[in-house]
């Protein structure tokens, strides 16, 4: 029961009803990547490629995507990881979650969480105040 409320309010925890029909109508299973995301392709786009699209384990974060299928999501290749041998490349990273709002967020020296004074840069400027 629990999971039928969740895909019918929410779209951030995995599929919403729609996508669960549009994908059991139209999706043919591509293949999974390490994380439990699955990939589906079906149909023509209005621009004559076919529509791609994934079907994210548990919350849905994009940033979540491995290289190999970020690059087959965006038409970049045709061949799926799941029947190549992709390696990343040296300077691709792994994923890491977006850390905003939370104690591992990046807090640079002089913003508000952060004690201290911002370092002059460059583009600081002098106000203009009356009398001056």
């Amino acid at each position: 029961m629990w999971n039928l409320l969740v895909q019918t309010f929410t779209w951030w925890n995995g599929q919403t009803m729609g996508t669960r029909f549009a994908t059991w109508r139209f999706g043919k299973r591509v293949g999974e990547d390490e994380f439990g995301n699955i990939y589906y392709e079906g149909g023509m786009s209005s621009y004559g490629l076919p529509k791609r699209w994934v079907i994210y384990k548990g919350y849905a974060d994009a940033s979540a995507i491995p290289p190999g299928w970020h690059g087959w999501m965006h038409h970049r290749t045709d061949v799926p990881p799941s029947k190549e041998s992709y390696v990343s490349k040296e300077w691709q990273k792994a994923h890491r979650p977006n850390f905003t709002g939370s104690p591992q967020a990046y807090r640079p020296p002089g913003s508000i969480a952060v004690p201290g004074e911002r370092p002059r840069v460059t583009g600081d400027y002098d106000a203009w105040t009356p009398g001056n």
